[in-house]
């Protein structure tokens, strides 16, 4: 009796799997992927906009720093 629910899970786990590959696939083929013209444009896009939090993160750090020793003389 074990052994008759054992396969038949497994048949049923066998069977997910089988589907969920074949729903991947499926939704892979449904992507549209840029061409090499986008990618180029989208990958400076995020370097830029990366360029750009670092530096307004440098800025602050630097400000607060500055603002921190300043008032630590004071004290």
């Amino acid at each position: 009796m074990a052994d008759v629910v054992k396969t038949s899970k497994m048949k049923n786990s066998a069977k997910g799997m089988s589907k969920f590959f074949k729903d991947v696939r499926h939704e892979l083929k449904k992507v549209i992927w840029p061409n090499r013209a986008q990618l180029i444009n989208n990958t400076a896009t995020v370097l830029l906009a990366c360029l750009v939090i670092g530096a307004v993160i440098w800025a602050s750090d630097w400000v607060f720093t500055s603002l921190d020793k300043l008032l630590g003389v004071l004290k």
